[in-house]
């Protein structure tokens, strides 16, 4: 079997902090219809996130921070463990799935029963560091899938490419001077959670970029950059932190791309993958926070990672 793998879980959209919180469970939703919409659900091969054990979550945290997780949720209503990162009763439930799909995509991907994977999940994950919860993050889903395909696979290099709008710092933390992991991304700067102008470790590759950056710069970065760093990391394996909130019309920061970008980000990353990592891709949902642009950014997203 080949193709693209579509992972997700009811229980991530049962993650709530609170109404007027702009990483809700309609974003998910969002996602769904426009994928239908598109006529896309009929080429995907549809998986349930199954829920991360705690020997999994231990990949990428350490165990006083995932106790702290499990004694910190509530049993109704809502506790902060930051300004915006909070924890309903059904969160740890929503993340455990989170962090589950990344583990079943990489599984699957290095089966060879697919291609590619998305996981439209939530909690998002790349802002979690090693021992801390922040920017509506818990897990840090993406660093856990890299680490099991190191650890528990057997792979001896990975790359991880994050695109969403904000720097992955809990990526960073978790892998800097890693050198059997090369990140690369771009973020606007100065923005949240204000860091990654100094790269932690000579396998970081940040890219701050100005305010009202558009697509003519970041392609120039993922032709210049990107795609010769990864040329010469010789990864086995890509993963994705694809946050769609650098989109124009999404007013969570004030960046300039639209779903084109995306298209042409993701081709250029499969195709890389095509000729160095056996076509191996599993990318995982971050930000996005306008509806209609997430819907339509994921949807051509997912196309290219199909190869449709």
């Amino acid at each position: 079997m080949s193709g693209t793998a579509f992972i997700s879980h009811p229980d991530c959209s049962l993650h709530n902090m609170g109404k007027t919180h702009p990483e809700s469970p309609d974003r998910l939703a969002a996602i769904q219809d426009r994928l239908i919409a598109c006529g896309l659900e009929m080429y995907l091969e549809h998986f349930e996130a199954p829920a991360a054990s705690i020997e999994q979550l231990q990949l990428a945290h350490s165990p006083p921070y995932i106790r702290h997780l499990f004694e910190s949720s509530p049993e109704s209503g809502i506790v902060h463990l930051d300004p915006d990162t909070a924890m309903c009763s059904r969160t740890l439930a929503a993340a455990q799935r989170a962090a589950g799909a990344g583990i079943l995509a990489t599984d699957l991907v290095l089966r060879g029963e697919v291609d590619t994977a998305f996981c439209a999940v939530r909690p998002p994950g790349h802002h979690a560091e090693r021992d801390r919860a922040m920017g509506f993050c818990f897990f840090n889903n993406v660093a856990i899938a890299a680490r099991h395909a190191l650890q528990v696979h057997g792979l001896e290099r990975v790359a991880i490419v994050d695109f969403d709008v904000h720097h992955g710092n809990g990526t960073e933390d978790i892998f800097a001077d890693d050198p059997r992991v090369l990140m690369v991304g771009f973020f606007q700067h100065p923005l949240y959670p204000y860091s990654g102008a100094t790269p932690r470790g000579p396998n970081m590759r940040n890219a701050p970029l100005p305010v009202h950056s558009k697509g003519d710069v970041v392609r120039e970065l993922v032709s210049n950059t990107w795609l010769p760093a990864l040329a010469e990391h010789r990864p086995q394996m890509l993963f994705v932190s694809a946050g769609f909130d650098a989109h124009y019309e999404d007013d969570m920061a004030s960046m300039g791309l639209f779903e084109h970008d995306y298209a042409w980000i993701t081709e250029q990353l499969c195709d890389f993958a095509r000729q160095h990592c056996a076509g191996r891709i599993v990318s995982m949902l971050e930000g996005g926070y306008d509806l209609s642009a997430l819907g339509r950014s994921v949807a051509v997203h997912i196309k290219a990672l199909a190869g449709i």
